[in-house]
């Protein structure tokens, strides 16, 4: 399975375009967090999305364009695919925390 890492950016956008993103971009099977080796979940930095699958990287940028159509707004769209990730001063993601998805 292919990984891959997506940044939306929305021009002349505020919070609520955002909120709409998000839920857009985990309709479409993205996630805000990402899996260590060692099972523990991370936030991604904020517009940041994961999405692991079975999927290529056309199929993938078809899926985030939809969702960021749906937010009205002008967009930008960074799609990396990845054999291997790494990462420092990502924050955990808790049983208690709230706002992300996957």
């Amino acid at each position: 399975m292919a990984s891959f890492t997506t940044r939306v950016e929305l021009h002349d956008a505020g919070s609520d375009d955002y909120e709409t993103l998000h839920a857009a971009m985990e309709a479409e099977g993205f996630s805000r967090t990402i899996t260590s080796d060692d099972n523990v979940r991370y936030h991604l930095p904020t517009a940041e999305y994961n999405r692991v699958g079975s999927v290529t990287r056309a199929q993938v940028l078809e899926s985030a364009e939809r969702a960021a159509s749906r937010t009205n707004k002008k967009y930008a769209v960074l799609l990396t695919e990845s054999n291997g990730r790494t990462w420092t001063g990502l924050g955990k993601v808790s049983r208690h925390t709230s706002g992300y998805f996957r």
